[in-house]
């Protein structure tokens, strides 16, 4: 497959140049889970795939309980969808559990002990309670002698989190809150190991396709070799092409619908799906501009035909938003119009007026 074919199937399968639900839930439930570790951005790469969403729309689904956040996969936060959260749990943050518990007793002094005294604390000041501020959480453990200092309280919540013990409740204010899982989400679906593997591979490759049995493997965070078998579960559901050689799969009707979009622009916030549920991401990011667009993850990034084009940030002062865009090349002027197009998007969504500022010069290509 060509690139352009690559990334138009993509932008399309993840929602992006149509909407993918109709709501929060849908989506996330759709997308199979959502990398959230930056909060308000994870709010837009809801938002944006969503027609006519705005944040609160997004953190009403939230407060709700219908979308969770939590830490399912790769030790990192996401979204999932609540009915989603403890089978996606028990099958991928074990080995995560696993491969980090040395560095915890190495590095913060957190052993099986200490962890199980947490668990106690932790669920007596949880239990019927309502949604508790990080700052409380961490003072209830202080006070029962598991020092929270130096980072140490977040990998206790973390530990936990994977193991199904807590997540984290709505936003107060500007602060997270924790609550019980069992509390606030009771009903769960259970999946037994191989109906769970086909599951995620199913809305893996329906929503990332094309994409390598070693791109789902990174983005799980489980081994291709206990992968494999989920995948050859739903591959009669997929259409299989190459990617630079590899087979990779893809949803038929995706690939039909594609179109690839003349000028089309997309203002991606930091850690979009779009390009960190891949490990290869030359489809969608030149060589040449991985450092200046921070790997695609660390920044926002302008996207035009499904190429990353340049970055964007965003400063909001006196009931406004700025946006800066820093492009990789002098742009058209139809491809700055686009970008300003789907900025007012993105002020409709914050709920308030968007104002570009003066573009940052273009930056150069480094030479090889």
């Amino acid at each position: 497959m060509k690139p352009r074919d690559v990334t138009a199937i993509r932008l399309l399968s993840q929602g992006i140049t149509a909407p993918l639900a109709v709501d929060p839930a849908s989506l996330v439930r759709a997308l199979g889970a959502v990398q959230a570790q930056d909060y308000l951005a994870s709010l837009w790469a809801l938002g944006l795939r969503l027609r006519g969403a705005t944040e609160a729309t997004v953190e009403s689904a939230i407060a709700s309980r219908a979308v969770l956040r939590t830490w399912p996969m790769r030790g990192t936060i996401h979204f999932v969808a609540a009915e989603d959260a403890r089978w996606m749990l028990a099958l991928m943050a074990p080995r995560s559990i696993e491969a980090h518990r040395k560095r915890l007793l190495r590095d913060w002094e957190l052993d099986e002990k200490t962890v199980a005294r947490a668990r106690k604390v932790l669920t007596r000041a949880l239990s019927g309670a309502p949604p508790m501020p990080r700052a409380e959480l961490y003072r209830r453990l202080d006070q029962a002698g598991i020092a929270t200092a130096a980072q140490r309280g977040l990998h206790v919540v973390w530990r936990l989190a994977q193991e199904g013990l807590l997540c984290f409740g709505p936003r107060s204010g500007k602060q997270p809150t924790f609550v019980l899982l069992d509390d606030w989400v009771p009903g769960h679906r259970d999946l037994g190991r191989d109906e769970a593997l086909a599951e995620l591979a199913r809305r893996y490759f329906a929503t990332r396709g094309p994409a390598t049995l070693n791109d789902f493997s990174w983005w799980t965070g489980l081994p291709i070799a206990e992968l494999r078998p989920g995948l050859e579960a739903i591959e009669g559901e997929l259409e299989r092409g190459t990617i630079g050689g590899t087979a990779c799969w893809f949803a038929g009707d995706a690939a039909a619908a594609a179109k690839r979009r003349r000028g089309a622009a997309h203002l991606l916030p930091p850690f979009d799906e779009y390009v960190i549920a891949y490990r290869d991401r030359s489809a969608v990011l030149d060589p040449a501009h991985v450092n200046a667009a921070r790997h695609g993850i660390f920044g926002g990034i302008v996207v035009l035909d499904g190429r990353i084009a340049g970055t964007w940030n965003r400063a909001i002062a006196k009931g406004r938003v700025t946006l800066g865009t820093r492009w990789f090349g002098k742009p058209k002027k139809t491809q700055v119009a686009a970008v300003a197009a789907t900025a007012e998007r993105y002020g409709e969504f914050l709920g308030r007026p968007v104002l570009l500022g003066a573009d940052a010069p273009p930056v150069p290509a480094p030479r090889r």
